[in-house]
């Protein structure tokens, strides 16, 4: 494969990136960017956010195909920042106006928009992005400084290739992970939505049960939720159209994940049931699967990472075989 490396020119001045949807992962990402000092502008489809974000000192737009063209003009890197319904018009715009640049998203779900950007002939300058950051509130409002910093920013390989133009996009996406402070982790399409799956948008769904049962115990029972339900329901806060449409992208993955658990709570429903039973063996092995976890990201959020770290030189021979290996691994990697 052939090596690319940025120009002194652009190592100098990095080239703008331009940020499609400005919701809290998107607008986040403005303000991580803006911090940083990298050139960024966006774009906006509700007016009062665009309203807002510019009384907030961003450069933003309501008029898609000015800022599409603008983007071309400027060799921007897109990121698709709206829902997984609202992709299929946006990428008909891009295709239309900047088909040229980069493409990058924050999308949660990666196979869908893989076929999509296929479907609108973008696979060529595209790579897959998911931060694994974010609130229980959504819009501009909810925007802030540092929500990256520290989580894992997976970035997908699945169509990587010798195109020297596909490995700058590639490097261009993990450059602007790290700037906001995020860890990479790189990862192929479907082992990102099994592995999503199982850690985002199952607890979502266990979360909306959860808070459901409880509100059927009356006010006594959501008087006495205390931390353990707080914490265990806190994403049922998100609303439920971005939660709908984040698991309903994911149906195959996820009905898998619920398959599993669905398994494991008849198993401890049919313990507590039985006088003789007891729930032994699902208390040792989700503790200890705790602690597997805590092991690897650390116990709080500020507790250093004990993930394997990779350094990758893109578009080197073999760099490829890098990144499957450190996907195997849940690796974090590095680039030079």
């Amino acid at each position: 494969m052939n090596t690319v490396s940025p120009s002194p020119a652009a190592a100098a001045s990095p080239r703008p990136v331009c940020v499609l949807g400005l919701g809290l992962i998107g607008g986040s990402l403005v303000r991580d960017l803006r911090g940083a000092g990298r050139p960024v502008f966006g774009w906006n489809r509700s007016q009062a956010t665009v309203e807002a974000a510019a009384a907030d000192g961003v450069d933003v737009s309501g008029d898609l195909v000015g800022t599409l063209r603008r983007a071309a003009e400027q060799d921007a890197l897109l990121v698709l920042g709206v829902p997984v319904p609202a992709l299929p018009s946006l990428l008909e715009a891009v295709a239309e106006h900047a088909p040229d640049c980069g493409l990058t998203d924050v999308v949660s779900v990666k196979g869908d928009v893989l076929s999509l950007v296929t479907d609108h002939g973008l696979a060529g300058r595209y790579v897959g992005g998911h931060p694994m950051a974010g609130t229980a509130d959504s819009g501009w409002d909810a925007t802030m400084c540092g929500l990256f910093r520290d989580a894992v920013w997976v970035v997908t390989h699945d169509n990587a290739r010798d195109d020297p133009a596909w490995v700058d996009v590639w490097r261009r996406v993990v450059e602007m992970a790290v700037a906001t402070g995020a860890v990479v982790v790189p990862a192929q399409t479907a082992a990102h939505d099994g592995a999503v799956a199982r850690v985002s948008h199952l607890p979502h769904v266990l979360a909306e049960a959860l808070s459901v049962t409880a509100d059927q115990g009356g006010a006594l029972a959501l008087s006495l939720a205390a931390t353990s339900f707080r914490d265990g329901t806190r994403v049922a806060g998100t609303a439920p159209h971005l939660v709908q449409a984040m698991c309903e992208n994911n149906r195959e993955a996820l009905v898998t994940a619920l398959d599993e658990t669905l398994a494991l709570l008849t198993s401890a429903r049919d313990a507590l049931a039985d006088p003789a039973g007891d729930l032994g063996q699902i208390t040792r092995d989700g503790h200890d699967a705790r602690l597997r976890y805590e092991a690897r990201a650390g116990r709080t959020r500020e507790a250093p990472s004990a993930r394997p770290l990779i350094r990758v030189r893109p578009g080197a021979p073999g760099w490829v075989g890098q990144l499957h290996y450190a996907e195997t691994l849940g690796a974090q990697i590095s680039i030079f």
